[in-house]
C-alpha cells in the first residue's frame, strides 16, 4: 500500500532546509536520516527567487538563495535515498524542478503554504504521483477545498489510495496547546483519505499521540543536533537516536493496542484464569436432601467448578437432591 511504513505508519524524516545550502552536510543528514529506520527522507527543492518575490520581500528571498542546493546535488541525494532503500520525497516549490526531479519522487509533499497555490497543484497533480498535503494555516473548509480542486484535476486522488492530508500548525516550534491534535480525528471522521500528523513542537510526545489517535504518516523535522543551531527548524527536529527511539515506542503502543476484538485472550486460558477468577455456586451451610435452595443456603465463590455464578438465581426454589457438605 501506498502509504504503509515497515512498522505501519509511514515515518518521515523532514530534513527541509536544515542543511542551509551546505551540500556536504545535507548528505551527512540523509545518511543518518536513512540509518534512523525511517520510510522516507523529505526535502524542500526551491530557488530565492521562485518562491518569494524580490520587490516585496527581500530579506526572505535572499534568505532562500542560501539554501539553495543544485539539481545535480538533489539527485546526488535522492541517489542516497534509493542506495538505503528508503523513499526520496520533497515539496517541489519551484515548478520547473518538477521536469528533472519527478522521476526521483514517487510521493509528493504539499507543504502548508502551498495548500492554496492551485497552479503548483495542478502541475503535480498531472504527474499521476501520491499526494501528502499539509494542513497549517488552514481552514476545514479550505482542506475540503483542496481536495475537491485535486480531485477534479484528476481522478485518481478519489478515495485514500493517493491522497493524504497532515495535521499541522505552521510555527517553529509551537506550544503543546497548538498542536491541536484532535483534528487528526476530525480529519478521519470527515474526510475520505489518509490521515496522518506533521509536528512542529520541540517534544517528542505529540507524535506518540497523533500515532495513538489514528495518524497513518507522521512526519518529524531530522537534524544531527540541535545545540549551536541557529535556523529555527532545528527547534523542532529529532535526531537520528530519538527516531530510534520513537520506533521503539509505536511498537511498544502497537503491542499494547493489540487488535479490536473481544475474546479471552491464549494467556488466560493457558493459565486456566477462566476457573480460577471466575465464581461457582456453592453450598454456604450443610444442606439436607429435599432442602429448598434459597440465598441463606447459597453462596458464589471461586473458583469456577460446578455451576456457574450466572445460574445463581435460576437455583433459587429448587429442591436439592442429595446432602451437601458447605
Amino acid at each position: 500500500m501506498t502509504w504503509k511504513g515497515k512498522l505501519g505508519p509511514l515515518l518521515i524524516a523532514e530534513i527541509g532546509g536544515n542543511h542551509e545550502g551546505d551540500f556536504e552536510y545535507a548528505k551527512v543528514l540523509t545518511e543518518l536520516a536513512c540509518d534512523s529506520g525511517v520510510d522516507a527522507v523529505k526535502f524542500q527543492i526551491y530557488t530565492g527567487d521562485t518562491i518569494v518575490s524580490k520587490v516585496e520581500d527581500p530579506d526572505r528571498n535572499k534568505h532562500f538563495k542560501k539554501f539553495e542546493l543544485s539539481k545535480d546535488q538533489y539527485v546526488e541525494l535522492a541517489n542516497i535515498c534509493k542506495r538505503n532503500n528508503v523513499i526520496f520525497t520533497s515539496s517541489v516549490w519551484n515548478e520547473e524542478a518538477l521536469n528533472w526531479i519527478d522521476e526521483f519522487i514517487p510521493i509528493y509533499k504539499i507543504g502548508s503554504g502551498d495548500l492554496t497555490a492551485h497552479p503548483l497543484l495542478s502541475k503535480i497533480a498531472k504527474l499521476s504521483k501520491p499526494i501528502i498535503i499539509s494542513t497549517g494555516l488552514a481552514s476545514f473548509d479550505e482542506v475540503k477545498e483542496t481536495i475537491d480542486f485535486l480531485r477534479k484535476e484528476n481522478k485518481i486522488y478519489e478515495g485514500s489510495q493517493n491522497l493524504a492530508v497532515l495535521q499541522c500548525t505552521s510555527m517553529y516550534p509551537i506550544e503543546d496547546e497548538d498542536a491541536n491534535l484532535e483534528v487528526i480525528s476530525l480529519y478521519k471522521d470527515k474526510l475520505d483519505v489518509v490521515v496522518g500528523y506533521s509536528d512542529h513542537t520541540t517534544g517528542k510526545e505529540a507524535v506518540e499521540v497523533a500515532y495513538t489517535l489514528g495518524a497513518e504518516i507522521l512526519e518529524m523535522h531530522f537534524t544531527d543536533e540541535r545545540e549551536g543551531k541557529v535556523f529555527r527548524d532545528h527547534k523542532v527536529s529529532f535526531t537520528n537516536e530519538e527516531i530510534k527511539q520513537l520506533i521503539f515506542k509505536i511498537k511498544k503502543i502497537q503491542a499494547l493496542r493489540g487488535k479490536p476484538e473481544k475474546k479471552p485472550l491464549p494467556i488466560e486460558i493457558e493459565n486456566n484464569h477462566l476457573v480460577s477468577f471466575r465464581r461457582a455456586v456453592y453450598p454456604s451451610k450443610d444442606i439436607k436432601k429435599g432442602t429448598v435452595l434459597s440465598k441463606s443456603n447459597l453462596t458464589i465463590l471461586r473458583p469456577n467448578k460446578g455451576i456457574d455464578a450466572r445460574e445463581f438465581n435460576s437455583l433459587i426454589g429448587k429442591k436439592i437432591k442429595q446432602d451437601v457438605k458447605k
